[in-house]
């Protein structure tokens, strides 16, 4: 039979090892902690907060880290607004990222454009694509399968009636995901200021080009040749706009014969 007194002292010594430990966890603790950055907390309250990952980081406190250690950019993150980029930058000393952007999908062929095959496979433009480089006649047509709108997280994207994705600006944060997700490279950025922008990749010119898509830019100049403030160029039988010089006044979408050449206004409240 154990004697009370043993098991009394027993439960002494058990008790004295354990704030013995404690403390010396204690101490150890406070003196092998990693000491974090103060900077990151305040550059990560000034971050969306969308956690998007779009700058290739799990969220955006993993992305504050990593800027204040200098690993990445400011730039790498789109979804934060300039206003509070520039108070990050202030905060690290460093330069801010400049003008901002938004993204467009630069295709509006969907139905009217031609397709090669009627594809029966996963629902996927990326699985599409590796079938003959997707059932569109046009190389460089949208596939309307919508990987761009799986890869939102904001579902800022949807493949609108005509069989082609757009963007939706209000819902957008610039993540760039959708960038990533398009296996035909169509979506773009361009400046938040942009008034237009062009909807079309195609570089065949011509007559040609009704053979695959009723919307597909002809190359024909016009908007280049109209433009007041000679903003337009053409280069690969495609109008590049320099928005450094564009003042929005329209007028290149207005004469586009095919009607590739998109105002913001009148995409944002098209039916979709």
């Amino acid at each position: 039979m154990v004697d009370s007194m043993t098991i009394l002292y027993s439960a002494l010594i058990l008790l004295a090892l354990a704030v013995v430990f404690s403390i010396l966890l204690a101490v150890l603790g406070t003196k092998l902690a990693v000491k974090q950055d103060k900077r990151i907390d305040e550059v990560e309250k000034k971050l969306s907060g969308a956690n998007c990952g779009g700058c290739g980081y799990a969220g955006c406190a993993a992305f504050a880290k990593a800027l204040v250690e200098g690993k990445v950019e400011l730039s790498a993150c789109n979804a934060t607004p300039k206003k509070n980029k520039d108070e990050i930058a202030e905060i690290l000393g460093i330069t801010s990222s400049g003008e901002e952007t938004k993204l467009v999908v630069c295709c509006n062929g969907g139905k009217d454009a031609v397709d090669k095959y009627d594809y029966q496979g996963y629902g996927n433009c990326r699985s599409m694509e590796l079938l003959a480089g997707g059932r569109k006649l046009c190389d460089w047509g949208c596939l309307g399968m919508g990987s761009c709108t799986d890869a939102c997280p904001t579902h800022a994207i949807n493949v609108r009636d005509g069989g082609y994705a757009v963007i939706e600006q209000s819902k957008c944060i610039g993540c760039g995901k959708c960038i990533k997700a398009c296996p035909k490279h169509l979506i773009e950025r361009i400046p938040k200021s942009a008034v237009v922008y062009i909807a079309c990749k195609n570089c065949v010119k011509g007559k040609d080009v009704r053979t695959f898509c009723k919307n597909g830019c002809l190359g024909c100049g016009l908007c280049a040749k109209l433009c007041p403030q000679g903003a337009i160029t053409m280069k690969d039988n495609l109008p590049v706009i320099d928005y450094s010089k564009c003042n929005g006044c329209k007028t290149c979408a207005a004469k586009c014969p095919s009607k590739c050449i998109k105002v913001f206004e009148e995409q944002n409240t098209a039916k979709k």
